[in-house]
This record gives structure tokens, sequence and C-alpha cells, in this order.
């Protein structure tokens, strides 16, 4: 393998990684489940807060995330922290 092949393919890797961390999920808390509020609570207090459930799911990364549509009838995805639900990353379709 030349130089030249080897520098491109070491840039390609390195570009790759980066791209996966700028694309992970946030970390919402490093706090263990049990000081979590419950899953069927804290989908019910999303729901409370007027959004449209479309998947609510626990991430690998301490969060709780919401798929679906906020107030306005907009698609978005949200990032809560799991022990007292304040929003932590929001995405808004335009």
């Amino acid at each position: 393998m030349t130089t030249h092949v080897m520098l491109h393919t070491g840039l390609f890797v390195t570009l790759m990684a980066a791209s996966s961390l700028a694309m992970a999920d946030p970390v919402c808390t490093k706090e263990p489940e049990s000081k979590w509020m419950s899953f069927d609570q804290a989908k019910q207090q999303v729901q409370d807060m007027g959004y449209k459930i479309k998947k609510f799911k626990k991430t690998s990364t301490g969060c709780y995330e919401l798929y679906g549509y906020n107030t306005k009838g907009k698609k978005t995805e949200i990032y809560f922290n799991p022990v007292d639900m304040s929003k932590i990353k929001e995405e808004e379709d335009d």
C-alpha cells in the first residue's frame, strides 16, 4: 500500500468517526434508572404538554426520546432528561 493511499484511508476513517459522533444521541443524564421518572409517567407528561407521540423510547445515552408532533402540528424529535423531563435537545422539521 502506498503512503498516499494510506493517508487517504486514514483521513476517511477519521472523518467517518467524527461524523458519527456528531450524529450521536445526546447524553441526558448519568443518574441511575432508579432516579428516573417511570416510562409510563414520562409518556403521559409528554402528552399532557401537548405533544402527539408517534414513538417514545428510552435511549442508550440516558434519555427519553420522542418522535412525534409538537403543539403546532410540526414533526419533532425531542430528547428529555428522564429525571426531571427537561428538554435536552429538540429538532423540528420545517
